[in-house]
């Protein structure tokens, strides 16, 4: 490459001087403890009657219990909807709503993972603009104003409580349809990294790998610039640090504190930089058999990373130093194959599966995936184009 083609190159580059940024984010309120600040963060962003959207394994855990104190000490009411499962369903976005107009409610409050924040998300999308939550499939296409939203995670893993994206099942065309916006940013993300700690070792891996997918795709994207890149390597070390930890011993509140970190740095970089394949083909999989979206995205990273690099090796170097690789003396394809082998590795050492066929995908989909796939809102900042073709390798690759 001669020196003009470089110096063009690098400023094509996400970071380059001829790149506008950007960057939303809500309020943030991050420590153990915080749980007790839930009731005044409702009240501060105008909230009277919110509704609660959490799920049985956190209300087993006692964390809804937990904070209801709290809504009770300024004078706020509740209405509980916790009628859920994992991958929400269109069908449950209309129950739900449904309970909020029949509760007189006024704002969205959620406890729990990346599930009961995304059902929040689409009850105030209903709640300002009407209609069916698939309308808005797509970006900004939900325009009127919704009701404000205070985020509690339990989970180190989503991002959700930052990000300015929801994902829904459609359950008639059996896909995941991700919903967009800045409107859809929370008003208040509320983190407790105690909230973290009744979370079972596999779910820990799951939503922790999750979290590291979003790090190392935000960090890689097109619309990446020099604010999301700092979050995302950030949170990728801090994952390869502390993940093993907290799935070891999930009462270790260190570990727990330093994943809620890293998920909250990961949400802060894909919810500007947006994503890429691995979303893009995880979702397909995930709207059609109902698995768990970082398990997918755990077995899917390694394979869109090696495709990614076929053409892009040189986005994977600050990824592999962020793993720990010793990337001097190193060539950008050597960097990104170390970087590769390192996710595989944690991967896994968590226990994730080895591929697609031990979860239960069958290679007759694979034409299905490849088609919605390309409809996915994360595959434009892929930093290589994707095709069908790619698709369908990318999963014969991870089966």
């Amino acid at each position: 490459m001669t020196e003009a083609a470089a110096r063009a190159d690098e400023q094509a580059r996400p970071g380059s001087r001829t790149r506008v940024s950007k960057f939303l984010i809500p309020e943030v309120i991050f420590g153990v403890g915080t749980l007790a600040e839930v009731g005044g963060a409702v009240r501060r962003v105008g909230g009277t009657r919110p509704m609660l959207v959490s799920d049985a394994g956190v209300l087993a855990a006692g964390w809804v219990e937990r904070a209801l104190p709290h809504l009770a000490d300024v004078r706020v009411e509740w209405r509980l909807w916790h009628d859920l499962t994992p991958n929400p369903k269109d069908v449950e976005i209309e129950a739900a709503f449904e309970s909020y107009l029949d509760g007189g409610c006024d704002a969205l409050l959620a406890v729990g993972g990346g599930s009961c924040i995304d059902v929040a998300k689409a009850v105030a999308v209903l709640s300002g603009n009407g209609g069916r939550i698939l309308d808005y499939e797509g970006i900004d296409r939900a325009t009127s104003p919704i009701p404000p939203m205070v985020m509690v995670p339990t989970t180190g893993g989503s991002g959700a409580d930052v990000s300015q994206f929801c994902v829904v099942t459609d359950t008639s065309r059996g896909l995941k349809a991700t919903i967009g916006g800045r409107a859809l940013v929370p008003d208040v993300s509320l983190t407790d990294p105690e909230l973290l700690t009744t979370m079972s070792p596999e779910l820990t891996a799951h939503t922790g790998l999750d979290a590291l997918s979003h790090a190392i795709e935000s960090c890689v994207s097109e619309a990446c610039d020099f604010l999301s890149r700092g979050h995302a390597l950030s949170a990728v070390r801090t994952i390869v640090e502390h993940l093993p930890v907290a799935v070891e011993d999930p009462a270790d509140v260190g570990a727990r504190e330093a994943m809620a970190t890293a998920s909250l740095q990961a949400g802060l970089a894909f919810t500007n930089a947006l994503l890429g394949a691995t979303h893009a083909i995880s979702h397909q999989i995930g709207g059609a058999l109902d698995l768990p979206h970082g398990l997918l995205n755990a077995i899917l990273m390694p394979h869109v990373m090696r495709f990614n690099a076929e053409t892009h090796p040189e986005r994977y170097v600050d990824v592999a130093r962020a793993l720990g690789v010793d990337v001097d003396g190193l060539s950008p394809p050597a960097a990104a194959d170390a970087a590769i082998e390192c996710v595989e590795s944690l991967a896994g050492t968590l226990g994730v599966p080895g591929g697609l066929r031990e979860v239960g995908v069958r290679p007759a989909d694979f034409d299905r995936f490849a088609r919605t796939a390309l409809r996915d809102a994360y595959i434009a900042t892929n930093p290589r184009p994707v095709t069908e073709d790619d698709v369908r390798r990318i999963c014969v690759a991870a089966y």
